[in-house]
């Protein structure tokens, strides 16, 4: 009686063995299958920098408007219908620090005001309170630098704040978020300050200004249109349906 007891016993030792031997397998497969998986899903979202390509850069700082920073990458990050980059979107904010928006978002930025590449198109986001940003000579002396070598510069909301305090604009027309047109005015008197109650979206020569948060999707849909064609303007718009918000109907 004895032997057939420990045959079982060894038997069901061996299996258990044998079970244990293909979870390790199994485990490590499945780690190297979730490493694999998890490398794939990063590269196939990475945006190569090529250097034959303009490039549009996105100023960021705490506090900044997230919408008016992801308004803009969604519009130039967007391919052509053959699936073709024509943009190089890059962040770029004093420090290498991730910075925290209004909202509560941690961005990390891609470069810095010391080693931000050349760019064809800045873009100056806005703040709830820009008290910090127009008293910030770095911020200021970067916007005018840059705006030595872009095409384009951009602002969105009370970003025209730091247009106004770094001079660039003087004399150009320029719009700000809707109830700031006033004390823009006053504040700096060389612009040429729109009626923000009924214009959105202003362009006077390498200017563009708009009201800011959701009305940047209008500054950057103009200038993508400028910098490429009214045909891939209308396909960037369907590829976020947009026109789908343009049409809104509710059953």
């Amino acid at each position: 009686m004895k032997t057939p007891l420990v045959l079982l016993l060894a038997v069901l030792l061996s299996s258990c063995n044998t079970n244990k031997s293909k979870n390790s397998v199994n485990g490590e497969e499945s780690e190297n299958q979730s490493t694999t998986i998890q490398s794939d899903t990063l590269t196939k979202h990475l945006k190569p920098f090529k250097e034959d390509l303009p490039t549009i850069g996105l100023l960021m700082y705490n506090g900044v408007l997230q919408s008016e920073v992801v308004a803009t990458s969604d519009v130039f990050a967007k391919p052509t219908a053959d699936g073709e980059q024509l943009f190089n979107v890059i962040t770029i904010a004093e420090t290498e620090n991730p910075i925290t928006t209004e909202e509560g978002m941690h961005f990390i930025p891609d470069y810095t005001f010391d080693n931000c590449p050349k760019l064809t198109a800045l873009f100056v986001p806005s703040a709830y309170d820009m008290y910090a940003q127009v008293h910030n000579e770095k911020i200021v002396e970067f916007i005018k630098r840059k705006n030595e070598e872009t095409q384009y510069t951009v602002s969105n909301c009370a970003g025209a704040q730091l247009i106004g305090k770094s001079g660039i604009a003087d004399g150009k027309k320029i719009v700000t978020w809707i109830g700031g047109g006033e004390q823009l005015q006053k504040d700096y008197p060389n612009l040429k300050v729109q009626n923000d109650s009924l214009v959105t979206f202003v362009k006077d020569g390498k200017f563009y200004s708009s009201n800011g948060n959701l009305a940047s999707y209008i500054s950057a849909l103009n200038l993508l249109e400028t910098m490429t064609s009214n045909e891939h303007r209308a396909f960037v718009e369907s590829y976020l349906y947009l026109d789908r918000l343009q049409n809104w109907k509710e059953d």
